[in-house]
């Protein structure tokens, strides 16, 4: 059984649940028992319908999200409600007695509720840990709460910081600023497998090398020279793509389209789901003749693909637009994004504009001018071409799924 706990809403956006969900894919062509054998568990209902949505099964905590601790109690009802009845040991404390008992909903068609004892206690570390594995996405977690885990399954942990010695079995830090000679000093005398780099970004399939038909409507990804790069970047800027996030709640696609809008070129603005002022978008798309908005996109690939520039907030959109090549302008609007946006532009790889979080008007400032600047200049979008196809290639997530179920570093 493969568990993974991660959640997505207006207040942290869909990031999360997007790569769990790459994973997911990846893992489910690997189980034998396909998706049926990997189930998502979140806090709340926003979650769970996203999830459902892409064919995976749910267990809704009904806790909140920011508390992790308090959730660890209802972990008992999450096994009996997903394992089998042959796989429900003995021996596993969630961190506190919950001091209930109550049906299991065996032969009811009813699985356990939130908050529902069961009387009957998950694996011990000994003699159930190989049968489940646990993927863990949340900045919210604690030492207290993966160590109750731990006694589960297996556990994984997606980190994005590195700066913390977490007690679980497999830490996966996918930013290409990542440092593994770091993570092997904050491990250094743990058995806790190392997944560090871009080569383990979970992308989807669509972003993959191979998949790329034609970038730009020039060159197909596979044929660009990565090492000098022949293929030519078009002279002309066409089409823009601005994405800034499933919760953006600052409207800040719209402060962006009204600073850099053109006449002679289409804006395609991609809105989450949980997007809580979709309206004035609309308004604004009204307003413009030039702007075309996008709601739950199905071929973000092909999207991208049409744009010889795009603006986006910091996060995996960087990774996507980077494996098809396509040069951009980002910026962070949370503290976890400083790190990979800052290393963008210092490495002359996209232009970075800074943290919007911290100096929105400054950060404006500098999207309005590196977006002039790669208009006019085609040399210098080629250039963020090349060193973005370098960076990463999209076969991450496959490498990513076969490393966390076969419990190796590849």
């Amino acid at each position: 059984m493969f568990l993974i706990r991660g959640d997505g809403n207006s207040r942290i956006g869909i990031g999360h649940l997007m790569r769990c969900l790459t994973i997911a894919e990846e893992a489910a062509a690997l189980l034998q028992g396909g998706k049926e054998e990997i189930c998502f568990v979140c806090a709340d209902e926003a979650s769970e319908k996203f999830i459902r949505e892409n064919g995976f099964r749910t267990y809704v905590l009904k806790t909140d999200y920011r508390d992790m601790e308090a959730e660890l109690p209802f972990w008992r009802d999450v096994g009996m409600a997903l394992l089998p009845r042959q796989e429900s040991w003995k021996g596993w404390q969630s961190g506190e007695e919950t001091g209930k008992e109550s049906q299991s909903g065996e032969g009811t068609g009813k699985e356990p509720q939130s908050g529902e004892g069961t009387g009957t206690e998950l694996p011990t570390k000994e003699s159930g840990k190989r049968n489940i594995t646990i993927l863990v996405d949340s900045y919210y977690v604690t030492d207290r709460y993966l160590t109750a885990l731990g006694e589960m399954g297996y556990t994984v942990l997606m980190d994005d910081m590195g700066i913390h010695r977490y007690p679980v079995d497999c830490v996966v830090n996918y930013n290409a600023q990542a440092d593994l000679q770091i993570y092997e000093s904050l491990y250094r005398g743990s058995s806790t497998r190392l997944l560090i780099g871009s080569r383990y970004t979970p992308l989807r399939k669509q972003f993959r090398r191979a998949d790329a038909a034609s970038l730009n409507g020039t060159a197909s990804a596979a044929s660009v020279n990565v090492t000098g790069g022949t293929a030519a970047a078009e002279l002309t800027v066409r089409e823009v793509l601005i994405t800034t996030g499933g919760g953006d709640s600052g409207n800040i696609a719209g402060r962006i389209l009204k600073r850099i809008y053109r006449d002679d070129i289409l804006f395609h603005v991609v809105t989450g789901c949980f997007r809580p002022d979709f309206r004035n978008l609309q308004e604004l798309e009204k307003e413009y003749g030039q702007i075309r908005l996008h709601y739950d996109v199905k071929d973000m690939a092909g999207l991208m693909r049409r744009c010889q520039i795009a603006v986006t907030a910091g996060g995996s959109t960087i990774y996507e637009l980077a494996a098809l090549g396509v040069p951009f302008i980002c910026f962070s609007y949370t503290e976890n994004q400083e790190a990979l946006v800052k290393y963008m532009g210092e490495g002359q790889i996209a232009g970075s504009a800074g943290a919007w979080h911290k100096e929105p008007d400054r950060t404006l400032d500098r999207i309005e001018s590196l977006f002039a600047e790669l208009v006019s200049q085609p040399e210098r979008r080629q250039q963020s071409r090349i060193r973005e196809m370098q960076m990463v290639d999209g076969e991450g997530a496959g490498r990513l799924a076969l490393a966390i179920l076969n419990r190796t570093v590849p």
